[in-house]
């Protein structure tokens, strides 16, 4: 499989790129992977495509993970926020404490399915108004 074209860091289709890449490893239930590890890289896809917006609006983000924080950036400035992507917040929490054994009780089949399909409603949502 040949990977995407390489932008600059700065520019919003590499963010898209990078999201469009975490939300395949996402769905990628290869044998053996943790669902927290899926659920980790939904987020990382939406966190990613939420940042090619700010980016395309020449908006300076923080290098944050929460995903209420950098939609309300967005809505600051004058974009509608649909409410998928606001119920993608609930993603957060996969940015961090999942990544690592002991700290959260395992995902469920049915956390994991809904954080695929927040992570996708969220980057076709960015890659539509990009």
């Amino acid at each position: 499989m040949k990977p995407p074209e390489r932008y600059e860091p700065d520019d919003p289709r590499e963010w898209m790129n990078r999201a469009r890449s975490n939300l395949r490893r996402a769905r990628d239930q290869t044998p053996g992977t943790y669902l927290e590890d899926l659920c980790f890289d939904a987020q990382q896809a939406a966190e990613k495509a939420i940042k090619a917006m700010l980016l395309g609006r020449g908006i300076d983000f923080p290098y944050a993970h929460d995903l209420a924080e950098l939609t309300g950036i967005l809505e600051a400035d004058g974009v509608e926020i649909p409410q998928v992507v606001h119920r993608a917040a609930r993603l957060t929490q996969y940015a961090t404490s999942t990544r690592y054994p002991g700290l959260n009780e395992p995902v469920t089949t049915s956390d994991y399915q809904e954080a695929v399909e927040l992570a996708e409603a969220v980057v076709d949502w960015a890659e539509g108004r990009l």
